[in-house]
């Protein structure tokens, strides 16, 4: 028995869910994690863009932003932002979005914006950067975030990142021609929509979990589907690689602090 901590299933479980061939663009924290334990494992080739502009980068260690040398420096090559967002990814050339953020609802639509009344919030959130572009520019997203009724709300306070809008065609009516979030990683459990109503709904949990604890850290009546699996638990090999990965990272920017 190999002993793990929820947040390493969710990454790993994140990791898992890209593809070789996939060109993936990604965002800053656990979003970056998973893509580069990916790399590292099971998808080699992986084409990994961040929003800086850099393609194919293959970070030995994680950045803290987007503007972190480490991407530049172990790039393929660094475009303007002009062209990362108009050419590559308008331009239908990325397979995979990775985003995270502060509030999501049941169709999977995200807020990196506000808490509270956007006029008079009670937390100013980050904004949105280019994941509004992303959530609908990528081929699909992947949404990877700890689960917890303060972030899996009923109703979200400002959708700054389209998901499944209002459910069913509600993507296709607003013109948007790209799937949209296809899984949603949690600590807890994998989501993805439901075919015809895009609620997305619980299709594997994690090893230990209960359904109980699912819908109690969930901010809407949560739906399971007909047949939900559970997600297979992390390898030795698959532990060892995302840990060593964090290590150099927690190394190198206590050396950059120092």
């Amino acid at each position: 028995m190999v002993d793990y901590t929820s947040n390493e299933m969710m990454t790993i479980a994140a990791a898992r869910a890209l593809r070789n061939e996939d060109v993936c663009f990604v965002g800053i924290g656990a979003p970056s994690a998973a893509s580069n334990l990916a790399r590292l494992t099971h998808a080699p080739d992986i084409t990994l863009i961040y929003e800086s502009g850099t393609i194919g980068t293959k970070p030995n260690v994680l950045p803290l932003s987007i503007g972190d040398g480490e991407l530049c420096e172990t790039a393929l090559t660094t475009v303007s932002v002009p062209e990362m967002f108009r050419y590559w990814l308008q331009g239908g050339r990325v397979t995979v979005g990775f985003l995270g953020g502060a509030q999501i609802d049941r169709y999977a639509n995200l807020n990196t914006t506000v808490v509270g009344p956007y006029d008079k919030p009670k937390v100013r959130l980050p904004g949105g950067g280019g994941a509004p572009e992303i959530a609908t520019s990528c081929g699909e997203i992947f949404i990877i975030m700890a689960q917890g009724k303060r972030s899996f709300v009923d109703k979200i306070d400002f959708v700054t990142s389209l998901g499944h809008g209002e459910g069913g065609d509600h993507r296709s009516r607003l013109g948007v021609k790209t799937k949209g979030p296809t899984r949603l990683i949690t600590d807890l459990c994998i989501f993805s929509p439901d075919p015809q109503s895009k609620e997305m709904i619980v299709v594997s949990i994690h090893p230990g979990v209960t359904r109980e604890q699912i819908a109690e850290a969930t901010g809407w009546p949560v739906k399971f589907a007909a047949s939900v699996e559970e997600t297979a638990a992390p390898t030795a090999n698959e532990l060892g690689v995302l840990r060593d990965l964090h290590a150099r990272t927690k190394q190198a920017q206590g050396a950059s602090n120092a």
